[in-house]
């Protein structure tokens, strides 16, 4: 758990939390309690958390919401592109004030 919490930056007691609220997310616990999180918990605690920072939905139910609705990232590309140039052109705009 430590390994994962300092690879996340997510306290020991949110990764529990949300292993209540996640079925999906299931590390293997050995006799002592220790936790044992595969790649797949880790991808899936690291999507949990970029939709609730930078996405910044924070109810649970929403979170789930937003997993199951998940779309390739091939589908974000056009919108991604589509902020870029919009950046790009913010910083033609700014240096033109300079």
């Amino acid at each position: 758990m430590k390994e994962v919490s300092a690879d996340t930056g997510l306290p020991a007691s949110t990764l529990r939390f949300w292993e209540k609220q996640f079925s999906d997310l299931s590390p293997r616990k050995d006799a002592h309690g220790n936790r044992y999180y595969s790649e797949q918990d880790i991808a899936l605690l690291k999507r949990i958390q970029y939709i609730r920072d930078e996405l910044k939905i924070t109810r649970i139910e929403a979170i789930k919401a937003a997993l199951e609705n998940r779309v390739d990232d091939t589908d974000c590309r056009p919108r991604v592109y589509e902020i870029l140039q919009r950046v790009r052109q913010t910083l033609v705009d700014i240096r033109a004030y300079l």
